[in-house]
């Protein structure tokens, strides 16, 4: 199935979850993830279905000043 994670078109398999949409672009902790705009927390990433279309944010933490 197709879905976008950082605006960028990938397949996964059916039936595929947030954690294997973190696990095919090998984010790197720390991260937030949303799922069409809605954060999932860390817990759920593995329980968290996808659905075709589905737009994945991951969000990496900004430092410095």
């Amino acid at each position: 199935m197709k879905v976008f994670i950082n605006k960028n078109e990938h397949e996964l398999a059916d039936g595929a979850t947030l954690r294997d949409a973190i696990t095919a672009i090998e984010a790197k902790p720390p991260f937030a993830a949303a799922v069409n705009t809605q954060f999932v927390p860390k817990t759920q990433y593995a329980a968290q279905r996808l659905q075709p279309s589905d737009r994945i944010d991951i969000i990496f933490p900004v430092t410095g000043g």
